[in-house]
């Protein structure tokens, strides 16, 4: 058998899924990628590359688009950070701004001056509708400045304001973006929960974008199973009306991941691949859709290969960062212990094979595992093999005999008990006397 063959022994992979190519884990490409976001989240994204990622020309091509798409808004304070970042190494078109800084700055206070004139103006005449557009309005100038902690301060007091179920929904909506952008994700869950109590004001592309804000919410708490179940209930409707926020490939990337690394076979099929919905998703990301498929149909070392490819790229991810060591952990470990589950004995030399790596290295994941107790088996290191514990099968149908006779048994004796008291009239002589 060749070493090849062996590796599908355990998939039953056939001749096209063997041929099939691996995507090469190419660069970040960064025009690409940024093209997928826009208004904060597609700088602060385009910050957190160039912080991660290792390489000066990916990074410096991070904080050219960055410094051009802060031009675009008014926040001076992190257009200042990104100067700082360049450090004048991008010639004299990416210098410090200061007459636009300025000119931006002196703007903001007329502008902030206004608003604050009519919104005292309408707490003045009492009117609710005009208030709430008042304090909508400060949330909005401060988002746009970068003043996180005021924005939400203003949306939030839009609510004693809000006379509809829309207005409520545009609340809830706004809380949540800048709860995610200030990293305060127990805010988001809180008012994804208010929003989902007024359900005759969501359509979907809105049921769509609170789903997602929910799986971000718990990818960041590492509640990956109920991530990967939002992540999966969120509609095609979402497009891309969301990329505020999150991009449809991330919903594919993020949701498939934790999918992957937290539900088991019957589920992985009925929810991810049988699932229509998601599977608008998955087709953005091929890989993700293929190294699913692999794992599914057993092709370890395929799906094995696709995740190490990608993750180069996942660790630039902002939300997904400092999952992916232990989202890339728990599919492992899935892969060894669906691939020991069916035999009686496993040739260490050929799952090290399927798994491509050492025996060593295999020996030490199966001791973790066993120990674990993930894995009811013992380890052969002379011979590299692999003893699963299965149960004693003819001792396990005895036991099961003595204990349907002993319950027998006592069911019997009860019913003979019962037959006896009523035979002699037990219960009656003792309430008459």
């Amino acid at each position: 058998m060749e070493p090849e063959d062996e590796i599908y022994e355990n998939g039953g992979g056939d001749e096209s899924a063997r041929s099939k190519p691996i995507f090469s884990g190419e660069p970040l490409d960064i025009e690409a990628y940024a093209s997928l976001y826009k208004d904060r989240t597609k700088i602060m994204r385009l910050l957190f590359i160039a912080d991660h990622c290792g390489n000066d020309s990916m990074k410096f091509e991070a904080l050219k688009m960055a410094y051009d798409e802060i031009k675009k808004g008014e926040d001076t304070q992190l257009f200042r950070e990104v100067v700082d970042k360049i450090g004048g190494k991008l010639g004299e078109k990416y210098l410090m701004d200061s007459t636009w800084c300025e000119a931006v700055d002196r703007r903001a206070e007329q502008k902030k001056e206004k608003l604050d004139n009519e919104l005292n103006s309408y707490r003045t005449n009492l009117i609710k509708e005009s208030i709430r557009m008042g304090y909508n309005d400060f949330g909005e100038f401060h988002y746009a400045h970068g003043n996180l902690g005021d924005a939400f301060k203003s949306f939030v007091r839009t609510r004693d304001y809000c006379t509809t179920s829309k207005h409520i929904i545009s609340m809830c909506m706004n809380a949540i973006l800048v709860s995610i952008e200030m990293g305060q994700f127990t805010h988001a869950t809180s008012y994804v929960s208010k929003a989902e109590q007024t359900p005759d004001a969501l359509d979907t592309i809105t049921v769509a974008k609170l789903r997602c804000a929910a799986g971000l919410a718990h990818l960041e708490s590492k509640k990956f199973k109920l991530a990967a179940r939002k992540f999966l209930e969120t509609g095609p409707e979402l497009g891309s009306h969301y990329n505020e926020v999150i991009a449809p490939q991330d919903v594919a990337t993020y949701g498939g991941l934790c999918a992957l690394a937290t539900f088991d076979r019957s589920e992985l099929k009925s929810k991810v691949i049988d699932n229509l919905n998601f599977r608008n998703f998955l087709e953005l990301v091929p890989e993700v859709r293929e190294l699913i498929n692999d794992f599914y149909s057993s092709r370890y070392a395929s799906c094995l290969e696709y995740l190490g490819n990608l993750k180069a790229n996942l660790m630039l991810d902002i939300h997904l960062h400092d999952h992916v060591e232990t989202l890339y952990n728990q599919i492992r470990h899935k892969a060894l212990i669906q691939y020991t589950h069916p035999f009686v004995s496993v040739d260490l030399q050929m799952m090290a094979n399927a798994f491509k790596t050492s025996i060593a290295g295999l020996e030490k994941e199966l001791e973790a595992l066993i120990t674990d107790n993930q894995i009811q088996a013992r380890i052969d290191s002379h011979n590299k093999i692999l003893y699963a514990r299965h149960a004693d099968q003819r001792n396990a149908t005895f036991q099961r005999v003595l204990q349907t006779g002993s319950e027998f048994d006592r069911d019997v004796r009860s019913m003979l008990l019962r037959a006896n008291l009523i035979k002699y009239d037990y219960n009656a002589r003792s309430r008459k006397s």
